[in-house]
């Protein structure tokens, strides 16, 4: 009887510690997670509708669209998204990257009725990410919001999907995006980008800083770290506003590792142009993907609608056949001074909660 009783120990006890490991390796894996998707957490997703979910003409294969979205403009970023969702049939699914304090109010907004069709997920950005990695430079505290790095770490947002698009959020998409989505890329290029020397698009002029439409715009060739790449001053650079990647070649050929280093090394030797005019975003990006990315057709990137004389540069019917439209520059189509605010306004859903407020001249006048 002993005998038995002491068996029967000895088998809980093995039983217990089985429980035990299992509980632990379960542990283990979670916490892998939290550290493999380091500023990609998924803790809120949407809902699909009723309406959605009988859509059959949406069923088909997803087109994930990855885009950021501020607080300070998220009137932006929605209508961005109901631009591109209601100019398609397509099975696009939103990523959208956001900061904590942004998630209830982006998902009141998204609660409208002609939003709450779209499907959708949040993705917390973590700002940690950045820690020595960008310049704590007063004259750069615009181009260092930590969501203007998001599309570093794409593959971190969708790490089962092959290929997905990347958008600004002051862009408006006038095509079926599925057009976009189809660019064809390559092996061994992990992103499609706009040339700045394509045709409509070409010479975004920027003040004190002559023409930015090539590498020396961006870049200080000055520096060793630069000279040694061989890479050409005059080779046209691209605007990184849009971008269709494939995802696995990113993985592969290690995108976001290779942008990280080159911003670690410009905290230390300030790498880049001093005429810079934009966000920091794009520099690294040009080193990385220098003559090794795909081209986009320039009507699915007509960009510089921010920038000075923008209306006089562009005919309305050109602004009209464009499939999408970027803002980008100083002057944005929900503030006073841009061109073609008509063009975005279409596209505006009022905030459910009142603190977006587009800026009209008819209205402040009075």
């Amino acid at each position: 009887m002993r005998k038995v009783n002491v068996v029967i120990l000895v088998l809980l006890a093995v039983a217990f510690l089985i429980i035990i490991q299992r509980n632990l390796l379960s542990l283990s894996d979670f916490l892998h997670k939290e550290i493999t998707h380091t500023g990609a957490i998924l803790p809120f997703e949407a809902e699909l509708s009723p309406d959605h979910r009988v859509d059959l003409e949406r069923q088909g294969d997803e087109i994930p669209v990855v885009m950021t979205a501020a607080e300070e403009r998220l009137g932006a970023a929605v209508a961005a998204m109901y631009s591109i969702y209601q100019n398609t049939k397509a099975n696009v699914v939103f990523t959208i990257v956001t900061m904590n304090e942004t998630v209830d109010h982006l998902k009141a907004w998204l609660s409208a009725p002609r939003l709450k069709s779209m499907k959708y997920k949040m993705v917390l950005f973590k700002p940690e990410l950045l820690l020595g990695k960008i310049p704590k430079s007063p004259q750069m505290i615009d181009g260092t919001k930590p969501l203007t790095f998001a599309r570093y770490y794409l593959p971190l947002y969708l790490p089962e999907v092959e290929k997905a698009i990347y958008l600004d959020d002051d862009i408006i998409v006038q095509g079926d995006i599925k057009e976009l989505y189809e660019t064809s890329l390559k092996p061994g290029h992990a992103a499609a980008f706009s040339d700045d020397c394509d045709s409509a698009s070409a010479k975004g002029i920027v003040r004190g800083a002559g023409t930015q439409n090539n590498y020396m715009g961006f870049l200080d060739f000055k520096k060793e770290a630069i000279k040694q790449l061989g890479m050409r001053a005059n080779t046209c650079s691209f605007n990184p506003g849009v971008i269709v990647a494939n995802l696995t070649e990113w993985k592969n050929m290690n995108i976001t590792g290779q942008l990280e280093h080159w911003m670690e090394l410009n905290t230390q030797d300030d790498l880049y142009s001093k005429t810079l005019a934009e966000g920091i975003t794009t520099p690294p990006l040009l080193i990385v993907f220098y003559k090794r990315h795909a081209t986009l057709d320039p009507m699915w990137h007509v960009r510089h609608l921010g920038t000075t004389g923008a209306g006089n540069r562009y005919s309305p019917q050109f602004v009209k056949a464009a499939k999408l439209l970027h803002w980008n520059g100083h002057y944005k189509p929900w503030a006073r001074t841009s061109s073609f605010t008509d063009v975005w306004d279409r596209w505006f859903i009022p905030d459910p909660v009142y603190k977006f407020h587009p800026v009209r001249r008819h209205v402040e006048d009075k």
